[in-house]
């Protein structure tokens, strides 16, 4: 019993008055146990160390989950195109690949020789329809104040035609009444003429008597002679004044006509106004064919040419792209799961790995769709074996102002944008 005695527990125990002389010999002969601290106040150490960790784990947690990255983006640009609007031979290329031009600047020119000719012989088509037309805008007027004039002196000859056939009629009744009287005169002269003969025959009257009385009957009859010719004037008169009765109101007819003529010039004459406007239309044309023989840059930027002299071009065939440096964005393209709370506006970060440069922006948009359903084949899902994939869709993400002033990004660079949620 006494071996299985503890003897820290004999060293720790407290001495007691009972115990004998010898017992303090015995523990007198052990070495001194060392001192331990006592470890009540370890837990107040701790405190604060848990509290740091807590502190710096929660702004750890707060600073993590208060953006959204992603390494799946690039820069972006709209390349410009440009083309030849007229074909031609290309004389002159004013520019270099990868040279930088400005807006308005010359890069090609094609031969305008045609177009020169071209447009001379528009303005001269323009200046012969102007001619017509002015000519035109004058008879107009003047056909107006003719037929005006032809219509009432038309009406005037008919009255007059009319008057005539009367006043002709009227000369043939009273020559048709000499006749009558005529020839009353001429059976009264050779019933005379007869009698006087017989009497003459008798001696009964003078032969100067007689002489006279056949003086006088070849008178009469030489007076109806006369009469009927008279007669026969005035129905002629008649006939030709009916005849210009007729004619008068041929005439009159002819001049009422006159507005629709006049309603015929005045359409040539805006027939010739639409011609001349035609014409000049066409010098127009010909002014921007030749006008398009020199090619511009559209916007400033560098230059990528597939053009070169000596080269036939035709319209819409493509002889340079530019690449307007001042305006790229960026395009991520993020999780749908990281979209929750991304919204336009939000300010961005952009790490570009060519220069290790950072870059200031903002969210401009949030694409309509996700970008394989833009793809030329788009993935079909209505399959029995789907397989549900996280989709990325593009954000564009527009620099701030003055951000890429040294043009260092290219369309196609990786970057790695960071948009700020808060």
């Amino acid at each position: 019993m006494t071996d299985s005695i503890d003897p820290d527990f004999v060293a720790k125990a407290p001495e007691s008055p009972a115990v004998s002389a010898s017992e303090p010999a015995i523990a007198s002969t052990r070495a001194p146990l060392p001192h331990r601290p006592r470890s009540k106040f370890r837990p107040i150490l701790y405190v604060p160390l848990a509290l740091v960790l807590l502190v710096g784990g929660l702004l750890l947690w707060r600073y993590f989950n208060s953006y959204e990255s992603t390494d799946d983006a690039q820069v972006d640009v709209h390349l410009y195109p440009v083309s030849a609007r007229v074909s031609g031979y290309v004389i002159r290329v004013n520019v270099n690949d990868n040279e930088y031009v400005k807006q308005g600047a010359v890069l090609v020119e094609i031969d305008p020789k045609d177009y020169e000719v071209a447009l001379a012989k528009a303005k001269a088509d323009l200046a012969n329809s102007e001619a017509t037309a002015k000519a035109l805008d004058i008879n107009v007027p003047i056909t107006s104040v003719n037929t005006a004039s032809q219509l009432t002196s038309s009406a005037s000859d008919v009255e007059n035609a009319d008057a005539g056939i009367i006043a002709a009629e009227k000369q043939l009744a009273a020559a048709q009444a000499q006749v009558e009287q005529a020839e009353a005169n001429d059976v009264k002269a050779q019933d005379d003429l007869q009698r006087y003969k017989r009497l003459v025959a008798k001696q009964n009257v003078s032969e100067q008597t007689y002489d006279q009385a056949l003086a006088a009957a070849k008178a009469s009859t030489a007076s109806v002679s006369a009469a009927k010719a008279n007669e026969a004037a005035a129905q002629q008169a008649v006939q030709q004044s009916k005849d210009r009765l007729a004619q008068a109101q041929a005439s009159h007819r002819a001049a009422q006509t006159g507005p629709q003529q006049v309603a015929s010039t005045h359409a040539r004459a805006l027939a010739a106004i639409a011609d001349v406007q035609q014409k000049r239309a066409a010098v127009e044309q010909a002014e921007l064919n030749l006008q398009y023989t020199k090619i511009v840059a559209p916007v400033d930027g560098l230059v990528n040419k597939t053009v070169v002299v000596g080269l036939n071009i035709q319209p819409g065939q493509q002889l340079l792209t530019v690449v307007p440096l001042e305006e790229v964005w960026i395009t991520a393209n993020f999780k749908e799961t990281q979209l929750r709370r991304m919204r336009p506006g939000q300010r961005a970060k952009i790490e570009v790995d060519s220069n290790g440069r950072t870059y200031n922006g903002r969210v401009d948009s949030i694409a309509g769709a996700t970008g394989p359903l833009f793809s030329l084949l788009p993935p079909e899902n209505a399959t029995g074996n789907y397989v549900k994939i996280v989709q990325r869709i593009p954000v564009k993400i527009v620099l701030d102002a003055g951000e890429n002033r040294d043009r260092s990004l290219r369309p196609g660079m990786n970057v790695e944008p960071k948009v700020f949620l808060r």
